[in-house]
C-alpha cells in the first residue's frame, strides 16, 4: 500500500495565516477590559441574556450613541464597557421592558481612542489606548521603540482641557532619573520622535561620513567616530565649517574638547610633512 504524505490545502494555510494576523488585534480588545472608555467610532456587540433578538453589532457614532431596539438612542460615548453595560440594563429595567436584565457589552473594533506615534520609531502607525492608564514608554513600546536614527527627545501633542498641549519629553531621563515625566496619554494625542542632529566628517578620515551626535561630544570623540585621520591626515591640521543664523559659514580651528554642534562639518586637512 502506497502511503500519501499529508499536505495542508492552500485553505487552511489561509486560516492559519488569518487567525495569526488577527491574534495581536485580539490581544488588545482582551486587555482593553472593563475600564476601557468608549468613544465614537469604536465597534461593540451587545447582547442580553436569554434575549437573542437584542443582541446588536453597533457602531459609536460621533455624537457617542447608538440605537437601540426597545429603547431607541442611548449615550455611551465616554462611558467604561461596565458601565456601557449599567447603562443599557438600566433602560431596559426602567422602560419595563424586562426585570432583570443582563447585558454583556464587547469591545470589537477600537477607533475611537487612538494615538499616533510618527517619525524615528520601529512600527510608525495609530495604535488604541488600552486602558487609562497608558503612559508614554508604554506606547514607545508597543510601536517598537525609537530607532537608532531617533533623538532623545521625543514630542507629544494634543488637548488637555481644551487647550492645545504640546511637551518635549526627555526619553533617556524617563528612567535614569525619578519624575514624571512619563506622560498619561489621551485619545488624540501624537507622538513624534525626530531624527538625531548628525555631524559630517571629510577630507583625510578613514571613515567619512555623517554621523550622529552623542550628548556631550567632543571633537576628539568625533574624529573618533570617524576613525581617526589617514596616514596623510592629522589630527592637528582640523577645521569646523559651522553655519551661523544668518545662514553664513563660520570656520574655525578647533580644540580636542570643543563640543561638536548639530550639522557641523569636520574636515581633516592633510599633514605638512
Amino acid at each position: 500500500m502506497t502511503t500519501l504524505a499529508f499536505r495542508p490545502m492552500p485553505l487552511t494555510r489561509w486560516l492559519m495565516a488569518l487567525l495569526l494576523a488577527i491574534a495581536p488585534w485580539s490581544a488588545v480588545l482582551a486587555e482593553a477590559g472593563s475600564d476601557y472608555s468608549l468613544a465614537a467610532g469604536d465597534s461593540i456587540r451587545i447582547q442580553v441574556f436569554q434575549s437573542p433578538d437584542l443582541s446588536l453589532d453597533a457602531r459609536i457614532s460621533e455624537t457617542g450613541t447608538i440605537s437601540f431596539p426597545l429603547i431607541g438612542t442611548v449615550r455611551l460615548g465616554g462611558l467604561s464597557v461596565t458601565a456601557a453595560e449599567r447603562s443599557i440594563a438600566a433602560a431596559l429595567k426602567d422602560g419595563g421592558f424586562m426585570q432583570n436584565p443582563q447585558v454583556t457589552v464587547l469591545l470589537t473594533q477600537v477607533r475611537g481612542r487612538q494615538v499616533s506615534v510618527l517619525g524615528q520609531v520601529g512600527r510608525p502607525g495609530r495604535f488604541p489606548l488600552e486602558n487609562t492608564t497608558t503612559r508614554l514608554s508604554d506606547m514607545l513600546a508597543t510601536a517598537g521603540g525609537t530607532t537608532p536614527a531617533g533623538d532623545d527627545v521625543v514630542i507629544v501633542t494634543g488637548e488637555r482641557d481644551g487647550q492645545p498641549f504640546r511637551k518635549l519629553v526627555d526619553l533617556p531621563a524617563l528612567f535614569l532619573k525619578p519624575g514624571d515625566e512619563d506622560l498619561l496619554l489621551q485619545g488624540g494625542d501624537v507622538i513624534y520622535v525626530h531624527r538625531a542632529p548628525v555631524f559630517y566628517v571629510y577630507g583625510e578620515a578613514q571613515r567619512p561620513g555623517s554621523f550622529r551626535i552623542e550628548r556631550g561630544m567632543t571633537v576628539m570623540q568625533a574624529l573618533a567616530q570617524a576613525g581617526g585621520p589617514t596616514p596623510r591626515g592629522s589630527r592637528n591640521r582640523l577645521q569646523i565649517n559651522r553655519q551661523q543664523p544668518d545662514g553664513s559659514v563660520q570656520t574655525t580651528v578647533p580644540t580636542m574638547t570643543d563640543l561638536i554642534q548639530p550639522n557641523d562639518v569636520l574636515y581633516v586637512r592633510e599633514s605638512l610633512f
